[in-house]
């Protein structure tokens, strides 16, 4: 999987929007920054818990939004643990952080297998899934790139943009982690965004 996601920084919600260097917030966020912030794009996916997927299902908590896939081998699986061993680190602060994973492989990713797949991580953590169709539009609307590569075997791959998008307890899309960060740079970001009103 290539790393591309801050050359796709412009396509995000539609705008072209500036992913500012860390140092230009106060207090600085590990993360990228987006200036402004916008609304976050809506999601309107079923979601693995069997309720629809809504973002304004989490007003008033802090979401990390991952795109990837069930099968992904390497970048999915670092990402989840991540994020599990940071709301573990935040002891009784996690309850106002939610993790969501959108699925950029519907074509396999049902509900049930994106849950059983999540529960291994953080069973807090709640999927998102749909028709092709609807899980396209939502990676358009975050500037999501996610291409299948064939395999030797005949089955594929999926290769995505692998930065995780933070969004405030309003609903705003704030900041972009680019993958590779520790749990420790998360929980500072978590932190800091469940502080602000």
């Amino acid at each position: 999987m290539k790393r591309r996601d801050l050359l796709l920084s412009g396509l995000v919600v539609g705008a072209a929007l500036h992913v500012a260097p860390a140092l230009a917030a106060a207090p600085a966020l590990k993360a990228g920054v987006f200036e402004p912030p916008l609304p976050a794009p809506e999601l309107g996916l079923q979601g693995s818990d069997g309720a629809d997927l809504k973002l304004s299902r989490f007003r008033g908590k802090v979401v990390a939004v991952v795109f990837g896939f069930t099968q992904c081998q390497a970048v999915c699986p670092v990402t989840l643990y991540t994020l599990a061993q940071a709301r573990k680190a935040m002891g009784a602060e996690a309850a106002g952080v939610q993790v969501v994973f959108i699925t950029v492989d519907p074509a396999r990713d049902d509900a049930q297998r994106v849950r059983g797949f999540l529960t291994g991580f953080d069973p807090s953590f709640i999927g998102g899934t749909g028709r092709p169709d609807a899980v396209a539009a939502v990676e358009q609307r975050f500037g999501v790139s996610a291409k299948k590569v064939p395999m030797s075997n005949g089955d594929y791959a999926v290769d995505h943009s692998s930065a995780v998008y933070l969004i405030d307890r309003e609903g705003r899309l704030r900041a972009m982690m680019p993958f590779g960060h520790g749990a420790q740079d998360y929980v500072h970001d978590f932190r800091l965004l469940l502080a602000q009103r």
